[in-house]
This record gives structure tokens, sequence and C-alpha cells, in this order.
């Protein structure tokens, strides 16, 4: 009789585990109404274990948030190598796609509304701010757009998140055709 023998995860694993679970958790309810417990049991692990993988809540979010940047910035990439002209406009124009791609996720765009939320948080709004400075800069090197073109580009991933959260991306009604034009 053969005996097997159980491989344990490692710590790696078990962040990557809680991380998946915890996007979806936070996600759902916000950093404020969403527990350590909450995100312990999604993972399967006890809340101890989740401390001794996370320093604490703040910490974990700012992972998250990390996380989602890391997310962006992976598809603006593609696109941005997608693009044949140099061009700032039609550069901008392929980063927008891909923006709206990316944030079609609800787990990824929910998280970062929620993170504006939670800035007042030391940890969470300094990974906040780190976020929109490597969004800033990465669409600055790879566009060459001006200040202004990105100030309008930010701007109108901003109106996209808000319109993406309250479901009014398909809505026929005057003030939600309006914003999307």
């Amino acid at each position: 009789m053969e005996t097997r023998t159980r491989q344990r995860s490692t710590a790696e694993e078990r962040r990557a585990t809680v991380m998946r679970t915890a996007i979806k958790t936070f996600a759902e309810r916000g950093y404020y109404g969403t527990s350590t417990m909450d995100v312990a049991k999604a993972a399967g692990i006890s809340q101890g274990y989740l401390y001794r993988l996370f320093k604490g809540k703040e910490t974990l979010f700012a992972a998250l948030v990390d996380h989602c940047s890391a997310r962006l910035l992976e598809g603006a990439a593609a696109a941005a190598a997608s693009v044949q002209s140099a061009r700032p406009e039609e550069v901008l124009k392929a980063l927008t796609a891909s923006y709206n791609e990316t944030i079609a996720d609800r787990d990824v765009l929910m998280i970062l509304m929620h993170a504006q939320c939670a800035a007042s948080e030391l940890v969470i709004g300094e990974a906040v701010r780190t976020c929109y400075a490597k969004q800033v800069e990465y669409v600055r090197a790879v566009s060459g757009a001006s200040n202004e073109q990105l100030r309008r580009y930010f701007a109108d991933g901003l109106l996209s998140n808000v319109m993406m959260a309250i479901d009014a991306t398909t809505l026929d009604t005057p003030w939600a055709r309006a914003l999307r034009a």
C-alpha cells in the first residue's frame, strides 16, 4: 500500500491564495466593511496565520492596491507595444482601451475605488499615491503626452471608474449618454 504524503503549501503560495480571495472579499464590501476574519475564512486559513503572512489589514489591502496597479501597467505595456504610431493621441487611445478592459474586472475596479475611499489610512494612502505615480509616469513615458493630455486621460479614466462602479455604462438615459460621449 502506497502512502501519499501531503505536500504543504509554502508561505508564498498561501500569500497568493490570500490575495486571490482577499481581492474578491474586499471588492464586495470595501476596506472598512471587511474584517481580517472574513478574509481568513475565505482563504481557508486561520486569522493568526493571515497575520503571519501580512502585518495587518492595512498591509494586506495595500498589497491588493499594488496588485491592481501592476495589472494596469501590464495591460498598458501590451497596449503601448501594439501601437504603430508615435503620436500621443494614438498611444493614449490604445491605453484607454487597455484601461477599460482591465477595469471591466469588477474586483480590480472596486479595489481601486475602495482604496481611494480608504486613502486616509496611512499605508493605504501611500499605496494609492504610489499607484497613481507609477501610472502617470508610465503613460507619460510611453505616450509622450503633454501634461494637459495626461490630465484629460486620467480624468476620463476616473469617470470611467465611476460609470462602471454604478453600472451606468449601458444606461440609455440623457445623463449617462452625456457622460459616455
